[in-house]
């Protein structure tokens, strides 16, 4: 048995598609535990009135930080297996371009920290709000570019649906916040919902990734590792 066959065999069917669709599995998760992790930590702290970014002035502020620094290292990885596994159209690289931006935004937004409230303005923060804004905004027209592509894959199309009200209610939800921002008493909760949103969508593609990495990697555009 040669060395590749070896290492196949215990290995099993993994190919760069899966390792690819892993880092969009692993990316959210490691978030959402990191936030929650903190969240509960700190005495007082409300997941539905404080906001996300806020958690960064607390004793726990270092872990959401590199939550958010994995995260948007993994989806900038996971977005390379969806550049060459879905059958693209119009507009799709660019939808992948702005995935791509979505999952730097979020490394900015883990290495640069909001002002706390009623503070001055600094430049970390306003780099930190800036991007949030950017990020955020970014993310409905990547999805919807994706969306598209979908449509006319016949082995991702039974996503475009889920795609498109991922894309309509991420949408609603970064409109709301600009106009209801300084009225919300339940900001926390708003943007939890918000990301959440955003993480499913990133798990079910990157779940949907990994099926067809395993069950059918010859349709795959690129050899596998092994």
């Amino acid at each position: 048995m040669s060395g590749n066959s070896r290492l196949r065999s215990i290995i099993g069917p993994l190919n760069v598609y899966s390792l690819l669709a892993l880092a969009g599995i692993v990316g959210p998760v490691v978030l959402i535990i990191t936030n929650l992790t903190a969240s509960f930590s700190v005495s007082g702290y409300s997941l539905i009135r404080d906001s996300i970014s806020s958690l960064a002035w607390t004793p726990m502020g270092w872990l959401p930080s590199i939550g958010f620094l994995v995260v948007g290292l993994l989806v900038e990885v996971f977005a390379t297996g969806l550049l060459f596994s879905i059958r693209g159209t119009r507009g799709f690289r660019l939808g992948i371009g702005l995935l791509v931006c979505f999952g730097f935004g979020l490394l900015m937004m883990g290495a640069f920290r909001e002002d706390p409230t009623g503070s001055p303005h600094t430049i970390q923060g306003t780099i930190h709000m800036v991007t949030a804004a950017i990020v955020f905004s970014v993310f409905p027209i990547a999805s919807l570019l994706i969306g598209l592509s979908l449509r006319k894959d016949p082995y991702w199309k039974g996503l475009f649906l889920h795609t498109i009200v991922t894309t309509g209610l991420a949408s609603a939800f970064v409109i709301g916040h600009l106009f209801l921002l300084d009225q919300l008493s339940w900001l926390g909760l708003y943007e939890r919902v918000l990301v959440v949103n955003i993480v499913i969508w990133v798990e079910i593609m990157a779940i949907k990734l990994l099926r067809l990495s395993l069950s059918a990697s010859d349709r795959l555009k690129r050899p596998t590792i092994f």
